[in-house]
């Protein structure tokens, strides 16, 4: 029982601060789209893009194995166990952030040229390196605010991360800004690597607060023992994460080249890319906030049960949360198809966007499901298998925008997007049923 208020208690603080920090962020993007013009936001997705990618080299595996070795050494009533892993963590955690950002550095002209078509300077990728460790950091402490269950701290530092961020892009944006679009994304990266700064100050002094509260011996007494149980998880999912991430951010960097390869030119093919990335993507994964509020606490959870060895303990509860799942999924699906128009106008003054919420609102369902079995599947071990299977929906993903796109245009882009979230829906739940049976 007391378990369980502890995960409501968790799932209730995620879920009101998700839906304050996802209004703040709806609000913040209508701001910037309104702000620096559908173009800008255009090619700001795409430095997303690579932005992403290198928070994937800096930080992949590192949250989920910290939160999954903190959880099962605290299901072994070990709390000086689960604090002297998240300490080897973050030590890993700060090898893999410089490391990224040394990389980033080393090829900042290559990607500024090839990766995004030299549509800024490449004083924004150094602005990235600046982020990375800082970032991989935080990814850290985050997993072991999860794995012992104060996810109240991760909100708290969401909460300021996100002020910091909101102040400092509206005072580059407003006061400085000249015309053109080089300076847009300068600005919007400048004020996001600041609050990753600042944020992740923030939360190692939680952590450093934290760690004070030890009340019981480790079983380890050997760091090896913690660096070879990290390394487990780590490393396989870093390396396929690293293979998924550089085939996502190719996919999403292909889109505009494809688009006019199709008849569209540079201008449209952009702006075309930042309506749907940009704005309608926004609005049909804000109610997601509702599902990621408790998927992520659902690995260490599912992490204890399958420690412990309560597999139909972990069937039940696997079934219940699918079903509510689908029912909450499809009820968004269905009022947003309804009230797409009124959504459009509403929130970017843009009836055109409507048309794009209504194609794209089937897919809620299932990408709100594939959210909770792919949390569903890490904290069972098998978070390689996730992603490889991200890994294969990004191939055949890369292959239709590269081949089809062209000669489809821009609903042949429509259709890739379908393809990609069936395909790694139907694997993962197919794995998923693997497991429970």
């Amino acid at each position: 029982m007391k378990t369980l208020k502890i995960f409501v208690f968790n799932t209730l603080i995620l879920l009101f601060s998700s839906i304050i920090l996802q209004i703040i962020g709806m609000f913040f993007n209508i701001y910037i789209a309104n702000t620096v013009g559908e173009e800008a936001v255009g090619v700001f997705s795409l430095v997303m893009s690579v932005y992403m990618f290198g928070i994937t080299l800096a930080s992949a595996g590192i949250n989920i194995a910290t939160t999954r070795v903190v959880s099962e050494e605290l299901a072994c009533n070990n709390e000086t166990g689960a604090k002297n892993a998240a300490k080897r963590c973050i030590f890993f955690s700060v090898l893999s952030g410089i490391g990224a950002s040394i990389i980033f550095f080393i090829f900042a002209d290559f990607i500024t040229i090839h990766c995004l078509h030299n549509r800024i300077s490449k004083d924004v990728i150094y602005l990235i390196c600046i982020a990375l460790p800082f970032i991989a950091m935080s990814s850290a402490v985050n997993g072991y605010f999860t794995g012992v269950r104060r996810v109240y701290k991760n909100a708290f530092a969401k909460f300021f991360e996100e002020f910091v961020k909101i102040t400092c892009t509206a005072f580059l944006l407003k006061s400085f800004m000249p015309d053109g679009i080089d300076y847009a994304c300068y600005a919007l990266i400048l004020a996001d690597v600041i609050s990753e700064v600042l944020s992740f100050i923030y939360l190692y002094i939680l952590y450093r607060m934290d760690k004070r509260k030890s009340i019981s011996e480790s079983r380890y007494k050997d760091l090896d023992s913690y660096d070879k149980r990290i390394l487990r998880i780590t490393i396989p999912v870093a390396l396929t994460s690293y293979l998924r991430s550089g085939l996502s951010t190719a996919k999403q960097l292909i889109i505009p080249s494809s688009l006019q390869k199709s008849g569209m030119n540079s201008s449209n093919s952009l702006i075309a890319y930042g309506v749907v990335n940009g704005m309608a993507m926004p609005i049909i994964m804000f109610p997601v906030i509702l599902v990621t509020s408790f998927s992520g606490l659902l690995v260490p959870e599912f992490s204890r049960y399958y420690v412990e060895r309560k597999f139909k303990k972990i069937k039940s509860v696997s079934t219940i949360i699918l079903s509510a799942t689908f029912i909450f999924s499809l009820l968004v699906a269905i009022i947003i198809f309804i009230f797409a128009d009124k959504l459009a106008i509403l929130i970017y003054d843009k009836i055109e966007i409507a048309k794009y919420l209504r194609i794209l609102s089937p897919l809620i369902i299932i990408m709100y499901l594939d959210i909770v079995i792919d949390s569903i599947l890490k904290g069972l071990d098998a978070q390689v298998s996730v992603m490889g299977i991200n890994v294969f929906d990004c191939v055949v993903s890369i292959a239709f925008i590269y081949f089809l796109v062209p000669i489809l245009g821009f609903s042949g882009y429509i259709i890739s997007i379908f393809i990609s979230e069936v395909i790694d829906f139907t694997l993962s739940g197919y794995k998923l049923l693997k497991l429970l049976h």
